[in-house]
């Protein structure tokens, strides 16, 4: 009999440290980068390669990259064969870049996105895909398609529509658990109708009585900050590659003749001489965001008389680390 107890009792001990092992206590981890531009680097394929081999080194739960990637021509084939080594699920923002050549539908298409907005759960936490690749001229909303934003003011640029809008209403109301969005351009600092969405998530906080919005990711601006509006933290994720200076950085003295006149967009950029990305770390009481450090590759901006920043954003070759409190 006291053998029958005995084998009870251990086999109880078994099943209650299983479900240790799978409750949600346990961390939730993510790879993030932005801004890889992978396609128009003379290392593009190192810089992609380095953040796969980051993601399968950290184990993490998934990867998501902010926007402006790689192009769907056969030349970035490799680079997306690369992306792929990476075997857990993998998430993709839409960027302005990613729809220079293509609309949304193919690069959608093209990257098996099953939606330009979205939304996934992960453990305790509720993950929120936004578009603000949309313009508006006061009477219409159309979506960026084949450079056709690079004709329009900027004031008509960078919206989130109000279908979207609607959608992101009720899929916050539909949740209780923690959320955490990603978007292309800043919902603090660029998108048009940033103070719009905002509201959205401001207003879904006071509803729930907690803060259930607690961080927004972006990109686009090859910068690096965080700050905090309204009790919902703000995060810039800095490129992986480079910050657009939009003014000749003497490249001539960064990369041979052949490399330049191959990536033209070197002209007007200054390269990080390692790829950036960040790790993310979710607990129930905290987020830890442990970020990369690179350098200028010279001409640095100090070199060429630039300042500390270029309009409002920060001109550093990093992504600093960070740390959130949920509660």
């Amino acid at each position: 009999m006291k053998s029958v107890i005995y084998s009870c009792i251990v086999l109880l001990c078994i099943l209650l440290s299983l479900e240790s092992c799978n409750s949600s206590d346990k961390p939730l981890k993510f790879a993030i980068v932005s801004d890889l531009h992978a396609s128009a680097m003379p290392d593009g394929k190192e810089r992609v390669q380095a953040v796969v081999d980051a993601a399968n080194k950290e184990n993490v739960d998934f990867l998501i990259q902010l926007g402006d990637f790689i192009r769907l021509d056969s030349i970035s084939r490799s680079l997306d064969s690369i992306w792929n080594e990476y075997e857990g699920e993998k998430y993709h923002v839409l960027g302005n870049h990613d729809l220079d050549a293509y609309t949304k539908e193919e690069f959608l298409k093209g990257f098996g996105i099953p939606n330009r907005y979205y939304s996934f759960d992960k453990g305790d936490f509720h993950f929120i895909v936004l578009d603000g690749n949309n313009l508006y001229d006061g009477k219409e909303y159309r979506h960026y398609a084949k450079s056709n934003y690079l004709k329009a003011k900027s004031a008509m640029r960078a919206f989130v529509d109000p279908e979207q809008l609607e959608w992101l209403i009720n899929d916050l109301a539909a949740t209780d658990k923690k959320c955490i969005l990603f978007s292309h351009q800043s919902i603090d600092s660029f998108m048009n109708n940033g103070d719009e969405v905002r509201a959205v998530l401001e207003n879904a906080n006071k509803h729930a009585g907690f803060k259930k919005v607690v961080l927004a990711f972006s990109g686009h601006n090859h910068s690096n900050y965080t700050k905090e509006i309204n009790g919902i933290t703000y995060m810039q994720i800095n490129s992986a590659s480079y910050v657009w200076v939009g003014k000749p950085t003497m490249t001539e003295k960064r990369y041979p003749k052949a490399i330049n006149e191959k990536y033209r967009l070197l002209r007007y950029s200054i390269t990080y001489d390692k790829p950036l990305y960040a790790i993310v770390t979710l607990a129930k009481d905290r987020i830890d965001i442990k970020g990369t450090q690179a350098d200028f590759m010279p001409p640095t901006p100090r070199d060429l008389g630039l300042k500390d920043s270029i309009d409002i954003y920060p001109l550093v070759s990093t992504i600093a680390d960070a740390q959130i409190d949920l509660d």
